[in-house]
């Protein structure tokens, strides 16, 4: 929710409190709009925000829109204070690439997207008690730890976006008795019977056999999900604890550069743990050195085994919806571990020319003439002044830059700064941020500590992407 005064899309509509509800014209989302929208209306005041996205994949596509559109419409002639706002996606799968997870994905950044835009810091999603415990199942067929045996969490915040389920520990029956109280129309996505997909092979062949032969299944695996759940905060607080005593360098947690060399892992400080706190930690740094890839359990188990015999290396391919993701290698020198992904498509591009730059605030800015992007993000110490950001540039590596590590420190060129940080060669080309003469910002060691930003100062982290 957020305060505002002119909704997008609507001028005519004044409002001091927005609502975003998720909406794609099915029954679950139409009934959550519909129910957000009358209390909205006995608040006064609130004006609710229907986010809905045209994933084009679908025939029927255009038809839902129109749909959600004259729903809508029809609503706000009857006093109900909503107002839809639309997304359309052009999904363009890489070879192998599951369309199902990448449309989940894009749906999530356009609701981020339209949520931020409209001034809107919360989406309310509609899920259910028995979606809860479909995922809860799909999960632990996938061999997922704690964190993905919790499954959807009520509220969480991701991306600057606070996303609700109100409606999670609620039955689907109750939803339905709703829609037919209130003779709410809505439409029938038809890929909902598609059963290549697994949520509707699970929903469609098991479990309809698991209600008759267990009929509290569906209350059961929701509530083992919320047990979890309370499971799952208590193992990110002791890995919070516990993480920084086995890092080579525990500063290096304090910045959000996820491609930060110096995120080593002390062999010898792990083998201080009982076998399964250390495959816990195994896993929490690799997160975090990989740039937030979960480590297989079967490396999970060899790296703990394994490790410990200078030098070694681990050779790794990471595995995404079933295809290759990513590949590199875990190495083990002078007792500490490291991650080292393999460069994906050939060299860095190099830029012919400055590429002028002018960022306003956090985002993620597409720059295709170098082949990634950059993401601003907001951080309350360690960033650069945004006034730097004003007018910059990306040049692409020349040879003599100096980079300032830290304050005090003296200024050193780029190649000893990499190799004190032990950064690989292929990783040393992604272009740099410059602010007239003063270099700004280096991938992979962060920004210059000329530019940081003073106590209480207005400031940003640069990550650069390579796409």
């Amino acid at each position: 929710m957020a305060r505002s005064t002119t909704p997008p899309n609507d001028e005519s509509v004044t409002a001091d409190l927005r609502i975003a509800v998720a909406y794609s014209g099915g029954r679950d989302s139409t009934a959550l709009l519909h129910a957000t929208a009358c209390m909205a209306r006995e608040l006064g005041h609130v004006q609710v925000l229907a986010l809905h996205v045209h994933h084009g994949l679908s025939a029927h596509a255009d038809a839902w829109l129109a749909h959600a559109q004259a729903q809508c419409a029809q609503w706000a002639a009857a006093g109900l204070p909503v107002s839809l706002i639309s997304r359309h996606l052009h999904l363009k799968p890489n070879p192998g690439q599951s369309i199902e997870a990448l449309a989940r994905q894009q749906r999530y950044a356009a609701l981020t997207d339209m949520a931020l835009q409209a001034g809107v810091d919360a989406v309310w999603l509609a899920h259910h008690r028995q979606d809860q415990a479909e995922t809860f199942l799909l999960q632990a067929l996938r061999g997922a730890g704690v964190a993905g045996l919790a499954s959807m969490p009520q509220q969480v915040q991701r991306h600057g976006v606070t996303w609700v389920r109100p409606w999670l520990h609620h039955s689907p029956e109750a939803v339905a008795s709703y829609v037919a109280q209130h003779a709410l129309a809505h439409i029938e996505d038809d890929s909902n019977a598609d059963v290549r997909l697994a949520r509707n092979r699970l929903r469609h062949q098991v479990w309809p056999a698991m209600q008759q032969a267990f009929e509290q299944a569906e209350s059961g695996l929701s509530q083992a999900a919320s047990h979890l759940a309370d499971v799952l905060a208590c193992q990110q607080q002791w890995l919070q604890d516990h993480l920084p005593g086995v890092l080579s360098d525990p500063a290096a947690l304090q910045t959000v550069e996820p491609q930060v060399a110096a995120l080593h892992l002390d062999v010898a400080a792990l083998k201080s743990y009982p076998p399964g706190p250390q495959r816990e930690l195994l896993r929490a740094w690799f997160r975090l050195a990989s740039g937030g890839h979960a480590l297989p359990a079967s490396w999970t188990h060899r790296l703990q085994l394994e490790a410990g015999h200078d030098p070694a290396q681990w050779p790794i391919q990471l595995m995404r919806d079933g295809y290759p993701h990513v590949h590199g290698r875990v190495l083990q020198f002078r007792g500490q571990l490291s991650w080292q992904a393999d460069p994906v498509g050939g060299k860095a591009v190099a830029l012919t020319a400055a590429l002028p730059l002018c960022i306003e605030g956090e985002g993620i800015l597409e720059v295709p003439e170098a082949n990634g992007q950059l993401l601003v993000q907001p951080v309350t110490e360690g960033g650069v002044a945004l006034h730097w950001l004003h007018a910059c540039q990306l040049r692409s590596r020349q040879g003599g830059e100096q980079f300032q590590m830290a304050p005090g420190r003296p200024p050193r060129c780029l190649k000893k700064q990499f190799q004190a940080i032990g950064l690989p060669a292929w990783a040393r080309h992604a272009p740099l941020l410059w602010a007239d003469e003063q270099l700004v910002y280096v991938p992979g060691l962060g920004i210059d500590a000329r530019v940081q930003a003073a106590p209480g100062e207005t400031q940003f982290n640069l990550v650069w992407m390579p796409a």
